[in-house]
């Protein structure tokens, strides 16, 4: 699958999360539940997954750590709608990224 389809799937994604956040049905899918919750379980959510990624990285298993970044990324779109934040924005703020080095950003954002 090109470049192309797979920014593609993410949009999508976020499609499918929208609609189920316009659904509001917590009992018959999970996103709108967890969507019903408010941020705050959506963070916690997102920082549970984030561990276990960390921790599949750390077994090396390809497969385990592969499914692990998936709901990371699903999550972090959840907390994204959840806040009010679209991955239009996100990009966009990537797109800012690439005029300086990392170091450069990372210094500009903590002055000190």
């Amino acid at each position: 699958m090109q470049t192309l389809d797979k920014l593609q799937t993410l949009a999508r994604l976020e499609a499918i999360i929208a609609s189920r956040a316009a659904a509001a049905d917590g009992e018959n899918s999970y996103t709108a539940g967890l969507l019903a919750a408010g941020p705050e379980k959506c963070a916690r959510k997102f920082g549970e997954e984030a561990i276990e990624l960390i921790l599949a990285s750390q077994g090396r298993d390809a497969n385990h750590t592969t499914a692990e970044a998936a709901d990371v990324v699903y999550h972090m779109l959840v907390l994204l709608k959840a806040t009010g934040i679209s991955l239009e924005q996100v990009m966009d703020e990537l797109d800012s990224r690439f005029s300086q080095s990392g170091l450069e950003e990372k210094a500009s954002r903590n002055p000190g």
